[in-house]
């Protein structure tokens, strides 16, 4: 057992199923109270009552108020994991755009908002957001998804370099192909890039877990993604003109 989660009030959105539910699961195996959010009703429901949980479903962005009430006047920790595989080009309509933006980014800012005056006060909290390895890397044909991502990883790294001292721990999950409905929707590309090491989301909890005894920020369910990273950073127009090949052969294979 976790001991840093034992007894603590978690909410985790987007948990109907997918990662959201291996983490609620996870958590409720761990001895935590456990919100369970999603915009299904029924499934967050179902997902709550297998667990022992609390449903709250609805909008992600505007759940805190309702889930702190839920857990008795206080959330302990916030994964923030609701999210849109929105795919497309720079012509993919601003509605796409702002949806993706909406939800991949500005949910967790929302959540932010509501919850580090709170945790500032008491010295502690602890903020997940499942990002992707897109967020660290990207992903062909997923402009939307790919650019959200970065952002959602940059608004982390900021929470937790503001308030690491005042008592906030932040992790960002970033993992590769995931095997969830929202895999199953990226079509060819993801048939091409991600469903080969593809994991499942119960790996994802695990790798969390994992990170959140060792206190680490970034949590790499596919460890692989660390030597990308590098290989990114150390020599970016080798990696661009690598990820262009892998670009040709799915056009080429459509």
């Amino acid at each position: 057992m976790v001991e840093a989660v034992q007894g603590a009030g978690v909410v985790v959105t987007g948990a109907g199923g997918g990662i959201g539910a291996a983490l609620a699961r996870r958590f409720a195996a761990e001895g935590a109270r456990v919100v369970v959010n999603d915009l299904d009703a029924d499934k967050a429901k179902a997902v709550a009552e297998e667990i022992g949980g609390i449903a709250v479903p609805g909008d992600a962005s505007a759940i805190v108020p309702e889930a702190r009430d839920a857990l008795g006047g206080s959330v302990d920790v916030y994964c923030a994991n609701a999210g849109v595989g929105s795919g497309g080009s720079e012509a993919a309509g601003e509605s796409v755009w702002a949806l993706a933006w909406d939800v991949n980014v500005m949910a967790h800012v929302r959540a932010a908002e509501a919850l580090v005056p709170e945790w500032l006060e008491r010295g502690s909290g602890r903020f997940v957001s499942t990002v992707s390895a897109a967020g660290l890397l990207t992903m062909i044909g997923a402009a939307p998804y790919s650019v959200t991502k970065h952002g959602a990883l940059a608004f982390a790294e900021w929470l937790s370099l503001t308030y690491r001292h005042r008592g906030i721990k932040v992790h960002a999950i970033c993992p590769q192909g995931v095997r969830t409905d929202m895999l199953d929707s990226t079509g060819s590309a993801g048939d091409l890039v991600l469903k080969p090491t593809a994991i499942e989301p119960e790996d994802v909890a695990e790798a969390l877990f994992q990170g959140i005894e060792e206190d680490r920020f970034l949590i790499l369910p596919h460890p692989e993604v660390a030597g990308f990273y590098q290989a990114r950073a150390g020599d970016p127009d080798r990696w661009l003109t690598h990820m262009n090949h892998l670009q040709q052969k799915w056009e080429a294979a459509q």
